[in-house]
């Protein structure tokens, strides 16, 4: 129930990122500066610059950073094209260059995306140079070898129900090592995934690691093939295992090769990677309560940053996730958070003692953006990564350790911008909760055009993250400030359940999702509302996925909030359990209880089942094509709140699956998601989209 694809997750969702330099900019600026006239205007009702349409003009996702033989490669999804996926390479100079210093690399008509789990990632495989490129072909899902001519060859049978994840080239360039999924009987049960090897000359396959539920993370050193495995009902940040195969071995059964961690069936083993030099084998595991990484036969974290975690912001949901990395004279180079800050740490792991050396870390301080999406080792001593900060978009940096100045910008994900007086910087707050702390922050209503001195405070949009198992981010999102430039605040909640603050915060969920996710939204708006930072009149909630669960149940379930926006989200649980794809079909059984035994603590807690307790309007946004939380979902609550009399809206969007990627959609969903507060709340919000609300 993530919301989408972390790094290229749908505007709407992560958020639309924009870039702090650009001839837009620049006319954004002057237009704002030609009135220095302070209007006074109620919160809600104020105009801004930074519409739906400037969000989605030219931005796009970015992802997939890489760095391979001199050239630096991403992925671009771009809205304005029906969220097509492309592979770029980092070509400033080119006389045909994008507005992201790029030039395209896959062809004009392919959309390099895998649907492994339905969350994809991991859909471009890289060798040692630029002939050993490979990509999944969403339309199709085969593997396709990229040529130097700009076309491809497929490699895999067409027609086959095979979807590719995750791979690695061997050494030899001769072999991929890939996860494999196989869809010829219908999901959810009879979904088959394996590691296989595939020939790149034939396309002939050969399954490695088979007889478990699921496997990612396939890493190879010689002969010795690593990798990660877990069965249902776990999910990856749950329990699993890592272990190793000999790739001249006759056993393709997991429960054969060696078992190096996760032996106990409740820790969470992710991101194996083997070193360049020593060939030895770290990983990641969260067996101290935090994740801490290790290396292959000793019992210790090599890192002494043991109450902070590492693995990346929502480790698990997606493949190709690899938040640390070795440099070329073999230190190690980890990404981890701290007080909402991102700290890089290197160190020296060669000599093989228990705990690394010569530790040394780079914080905000040195000019280190947000990391949230890994770290590539270039030549020297050069990083690069996918980051931001709270007033600088999405982009991919160049970060040299030995530099003193700030990390460069390669690519940005978008050529806009706007006056720093529009943009509201946000603020972390710890509040009281009933399992003791919760996080999130605040973002206040800032607008340098406007005040309001007729209100003593704003009306609030909390804000609940997908997953549950994942958390916000403070990377620069325009859909947040489209908020607070209109004069709304916004709290966007790491409820109980959330990564980054330790296994046992992570583990709150287990058996109480639907009551801790909402017992924190909750405690998080009455707690502003104590500190005169919201209005208590106007609080709505909002949420894609599982944040959309978390909205409904509190609309159903508590009396705090008086309107809310689901976007593909949850009213049915029991639906949800019976109707959904492998890899979380069996998620449920950790966050509420096993299906059917617990059938009345499903209809307890599903939002469908208490329309009866339902007061307030909903509006519901929905993708019609969507797997992952299926348009039934929606059409139920609507048709409940219908029946109910509650005023309501649903929006069904053609096209889209989980999450929107389509630029129309995008624009459309927040507009309206805007209009239906204005209608809720009586404000006169200037240029609102025409919204047909029922029972108004």
């Amino acid at each position: 129930m993530r919301a989408a694809a972390a790094a290229l997750l749908p505007l709407l969702s992560r958020g639309f990122q924009l870039s702090p330099t650009s001839p837009l900019a620049r006319v954004a600026r002057s237009s704002s500066q030609l009135s220095m006239t302070i209007i006074d205007k109620p919160y809600g009702e104020w105009e801004s610059p930074i519409t739906s349409k400037a969000m989605t003009a030219g931005s796009v996702g970015l992802g997939g950073v890489h760095y391979c033989n001199g050239d630096i490669y991403w992925l671009e999804g771009r809205p304005q094209e029906a969220g097509r996926n492309v592979l770029c390479k980092y070509a400033p100079e080119s006389a045909d260059k994008s507005e992201r210093n790029g030039v395209d690399v896959s062809p004009k008509e392919s959309n390099v995306r895998t649907r492994v789990h339905e969350y994809g990632g991991g859909a471009i495989v890289f060798g040692k140079n630029e002939d050993e490129i490979y990509y999944s072909e969403f339309a199709t899902q085969r593997l396709c070898h990229l040529l130097k001519d700009g076309t491809s060859r497929p490699i895999t049978e067409e027609g086959d129900t095979y979807r590719f994840a995750d791979g690695v080239v061997s050494d030899d360039g001769e072999v991929i090592y890939a996860i494999r999924e196989d869809h010829t009987n219908p999901e959810p049960k009879n979904v088959v995934n394996e590691v296989v090897s595939i020939n790149v000359k034939d396309g002939s396959m050969k399954v490695l690691a088979t007889g478990n539920d699921f496997y990612s993370n396939p890493r190879v050193n010689g002969n010795q093939l690593a990798y990660i495995t877990w069965n249902h009902p776990n999910m990856p940040w749950d329990a699993t295992e890592l272990r190793v195969l000999t790739l001249d071995s006759t056993s393709n059964k997991s429960s054969e090769h060696e078992l190096i961690a996760g032996s106990d069936g409740d820790t969470s083993i992710i991101q194996p990677l083997f070193h360049p030099e020593t060939g030895d084998l770290f990983y990641i595991s969260d067996e101290s309560g935090y994740y801490n990484i290790y290396r292959k036969g000793s019992d210790e974290s090599i890192l002494p940053m043991k109450e902070y975690d590492f693995g990346g912001a929502s480790p698990g949901w997606q493949f190709g996730q690899q938040a640390y990395t070795f440099l070329n004279d073999g230190r190690l180079a980890a990404q981890y958070s701290k007080n909402g800050k991102s700290v890089l740490a290197v160190a020296n792991v060669s000599d093989n003692s228990k705990v690394a050396s010569d530790v040394v870390e780079f914080g905000s301080k040195d000019g280190l953006p947000m990391m949230f999406g890994g770290v590539h080792p270039g030549e020297g001593d050069d990083l690069y990564f996918l980051g931001g900060s709270p007033s600088t978009a999405s982009s991919i940096y160049k970060w040299n350790l030995q530099s003193k100045g700030e990390a460069s910008i390669l690519a940005c994900s978008s050529e806009l911008s706007f006056d720093d007086d529009l943009i509201s910087v946000p603020k972390l707050v710890e509040f009281p909760t009933t399992l003791g702390t919760a996080f999130g922050y605040y973002y206040a209503p800032k607008n340098g055009k406007y005040t309001c001195t007729t209100e003593s405070a704003p009306p609030l949009l909390v804000k609940a993250h997908g997953g549950p198992t994942s958390c916000t981010g403070t990377s620069f999102n325009a859909g947040k400030q489209y908020w607070t430039s209109r004069g709304f605040a916004i709290l966007d909640v790491d409820y109980g359940g959330s990564t980054g603050y330790g296994r046992d915060y992570r583990r709150r969920l287990r058996k109480s999702w639907g009551v801790v996710d909402i017992d924190d939204v909750c405690a998080g708006a009455e707690y502003l509302v104590k500190e005169g930072l919201a209005d208590g009149d106007r609080l709505c909630i909002d949420g894609g996925s599982a944040g959309g669960y978390t909205t409904l149940g509190a609309l159903a379930f508590r009396d705090v909030f008086k309107a809310g926006t689901s976007l593909y989200g949850i009213g049915d649980l029991t639906a949800l359990a019976g109707d959904t794809h492998k890899f979380e079909s069996r998620y449920l059984d950790g966050l509420v209880g096993q299906y059917p035994e617990e059938e009345d603590l499903y209809k307890e807690r599903s939002p469908i089942e208490s329309v009866d307790t339902l007061s307030c309007p909903i509006l519901l946004l929905q993708g019609v094509e969507d797997k992952v939380v299926p348009p039934n979902q929606a059409e139920m609550m609507y048709n409940a709140l219908l029946k109910k009399g509650i005023p309501t809206c649903l929006k069904l969007y053609e096209g889209e699956q989980h999450g929107f990627r389509k630029a129309e959609n995008i624009q459309d969903a927040i507009d309206s998601e805007l209009a239906f507060y204005g209608k809720v709340f009586g404000m006169d919000i200037p240029e609102a989209v025409e919204l047909k609300v029922d029972n108004i």
